[in-house]
Formats: C-alpha cells, sequence, structure tokens
C-alpha cells in the first residue's frame, strides 16, 4: 500500500469517528428525562458509545424495546462494568434522557441494578438526574 493510500484511509476513518461522536445536546433533551426499568436484550461494546438495549414493559403489558447510549467501554469498565455486568436477560433500571426526535432512545446517566448496585454509564450526559427525575 502506498503512503497515499494509507494517509487517505486513515483519514476517512478519523473522519468517520468524528461525524459519529456528538455532544449531549446535540441528540438529547435534558428537559426529557426517562427512567427505563426493563430487561437487557442485547449489550454492543462499540467506539465510541456503548449501547444498551432493553426491552420495557408498559403499564399495558406491552413491551417496547430501547436502546441507551452509555460511555466508551474503556469508560465503562473503569466505573465498574465488566461483560458479565450486562448480559441478555439483566434486570435494570436506567436513569437518563430521551432523544430530542422522540424515538426509543436515550442517553444513560445512571443505571441500577436488582441487587440495588449503582453505577454511572459514563456517556455525555451530565453526571446527576434533575430532582423531578429521581
Amino acid at each position: 500500500m502506498s503512503i497515499k493510500a494509507g494517509v487517505a484511509i486513515a483519514f476517512l476513518l478519523t473522519a468517520a469517528q468524528a461525524w459519529a461522536h456528538h455532544a449531549f445536546a446535540a441528540e438529547f433533551d435534558i428537559n426529557k428525562p426517562v427512567r427505563l426499568q426493563g430487561v437487557v436484550t442485547e449489550m454492543e461494546w462499540i467506539n465510541p458509545h456503548a449501547w444498551i438495549h432493553i426491552d420495557v414493559k408498559g403499564p399495558d403489558g406491552k413491551i417496547t424495546s430501547w436502546m441507551v447510549e452509555g460511555g466508551s467501554p474503556n469508560i465503562l469498565l473503569r466505573r465498574g462494568f465488566t461483560k458479565k455486568s450486562l448480559e441478555k436477560g439483566t434486570e435494570v433500571i436506567v436513569e437518563g434522557y430521551q432523544a430530542k426526535n422522540g424515538e426509543n432512545s436515550a442517553n444513560g446517566a445512571n443505571i441500577t441494578f436488582k441487587d440495588g448496585k449503582r453505577l454511572f454509564l459514563g456517556g455525555s450526559s451530565p453526571e446527576e438526574l434533575p430532582q423531578a427525575a429521581k
């Protein structure tokens, strides 16, 4: 591979990563706090943000699937997560902020496990939720 081709590929990969990363306010609404209680269906340990997929049962019994953005895998591991923390079937409560577009997507602030253990998800959201969301 030529040096020019290598530089071009590196530039394209860097540009794609920069495009994928975003500021909290660009996608999520601080005025739309959410509290989601559900079961993990998938965990994506990907950069620049890990994604937790959960199924939430509504008061009517209907299941709604949500995608919750967390920090990078490295940040989550430093905050106490392991690959086994969020396996399929894990019951969790996620506090965060809904996407501005109203879709079932949120930026996660905190996650609480069935045993009461609570961890910060390390995304781009503020570390503490407003009192109204707690």
